[in-house]
């Protein structure tokens, strides 16, 4: 008897909100329909470091001879939405910012930093709260997160990379879209995911049989010499952890200052790559628009592995800072060389005949036990060791998605929300 007396006064003070509260404002559209109100106003942001590419039209597939025969990509009209793309690559200190959050998060969690939540049972980190890594007791207590005494590499005791694990949820859209599955419980449209994110500086040793190159294994992530270099050892699942968590750490600001959400980072199609690349020029061959990889000059235009072998001839030998050399019309750089980079889009060697002409995109989410050839994900751009032919902009290439390299890095995308800025008509 006391629970039903419970619901109805709760009732009528439901009634009451609605019928006080609610009157005036619904009263205020005097019958017409004019859409809901105190919605927020809306002025596109620009992230920092990232360059505008408007929407626009794209031929994909090659400038030149297919000098393989492959016949991988084929030329076809697409229309692309304008997005906002890194103008660089991620580098190793933007990434570090990434790895060193995802550090403090899980220390903050052993030191029981933890507060509720606004209105819930759940428990979400106290930032306010320091970490001093210099006080013997705080590394005591964390003694969990470093390596093994067995385990130190010039005689320093350091952090045990393998326990910096990103856990997180990503929504699969394209199986929820179906028809068969629209009023189904959401939950199960959800993936999680626990990736260890550090990147893996032995590629520098194991990608090349017979080379020295532990100089690079020991200092390319961690030196600050290579600060503004392009992160590589970045598996594709690491790349997308990167992003999810961009995509909080960004929305988090925004919602603290009341501002509406933007689309997430993530990384780009193979076609808005490509469209990207080209700055523009509807048939470039490279993203400078010319056939060669000189300028009038005899000046190399890109970092690649010029005529046979002469790595140190267009002024690098392994990466370049990540806005080395001229940006494309766009005012993008390297997308041509210096390190290839990761793309959302699932590799087959038929899919430009049968993708759609409006945002093409063609993706497959293998998992762990599925066979190597669903875990191809598409390359763009070719990289420091690769010849002229790589760097093209309509060079298709491929790798597995669990596979870290030290020529492949990324960098992020997120659609442009809204009418195109330049459109004034």
């Amino acid at each position: 008897m006391k629970k039903i007396k419970s619901v109805f006064f709760s009732l009528i003070i439901l009634s009451l909100m609605l019928t006080g509260c609610g009157k005036a404002s619904w009263d205020s559209y005097k019958g017409q329909l004019l859409g809901a109100k105190d919605r927020p106003a809306w002025a596109p942001v620009q992230p920092y470091g990232m360059i505008y590419v408007p929407t626009g039209v794209l031929h994909i597939g090659p400038n030149d001879q297919d000098l393989n025969n492959a016949m991988v990509a084929r030329s076809k009209e697409v229309s692309i939405q304008g997005f906002y793309m890194d103008e660089t690559e991620i580098t190793n200190n933007e990434y570090r910012q990434f790895v060193e959050y995802v550090k403090d998060s899980i220390a903050h969690t052993i030191l029981g930093h933890l507060v509720d939540a606004d209105g819930s049972d759940v428990q979400v980190i106290d930032w306010s709260q320091e970490i001093d890594w210099s006080n013997p007791e705080t590394t005591e207590s964390l003694e969990e997160m470093y390596s093994k005494d067995g385990m130190k590499l010039l005689g320093v005791r350091d952090m045990d990379i393998s326990k910096i694990i990103y856990h997180y949820y990503w929504f699969d859209w394209k199986t929820a879209a179906k028809l068969e599955n629209r009023w189904k419980d959401r939950a199960q449209f959800f993936h999680e995911e626990n990736i260890r994110i550090y990147p893996d500086t032995l590629v520098w040793v194991r990608d090349f049989t017979y080379s020295y190159n532990e100089p690079m294994t020991r200092n390319y992530f961690s030196h600050p010499s290579f600060d503004d270099y392009p992160v590589v050892g970045v598996d594709w699942k690491q790349a997308n952890a990167f992003n999810d968590w961009r995509t909080k750490f960004w929305s988090k600001y925004r919602t603290a200052l009341g501002e509406p959400l933007m689309d997430i980072f993530r990384l780009p199609t193979e076609s808005e790559w490509e469209y990207a690349s080209r700055g523009g020029k509807k048939l470039a061959q490279y993203p400078w628009g010319g056939p060669y990889v000189r300028n009038a000059k005899g000046c190399i235009l890109a970092n690649f592995k010029p005529g046979r072998g002469n790595y140190p001839e267009d002024g690098g030998f392994y990466t370049v800072r990540a806005d080395a050399y001229w940006p494309n019309d766009f005012g993008l750089y390297n997308m041509a060389g210096n390190v290839a980079e990761w793309t959302s889009s699932a590799y087959y060697e038929n899919s430009t005949q049968f993708v759609h002409d409006l945002n093409p995109d063609i993706r497959y989410d293998a998992d762990q036990d599925e066979a190597e050839t669903l875990k191809r994900k598409s390359l763009r751009g070719g990289s420091w060791k690769d010849v002229a032919h790589y760097i093209q902009c309509g060079t298709r290439h491929w790798e597995y998605q669990d596979t870290s390299s030290s020529y492949i890095g990324f960098r992020s995308i997120t659609t442009y929300l809204g009418r195109d800025p330049k459109d004034k008509q």
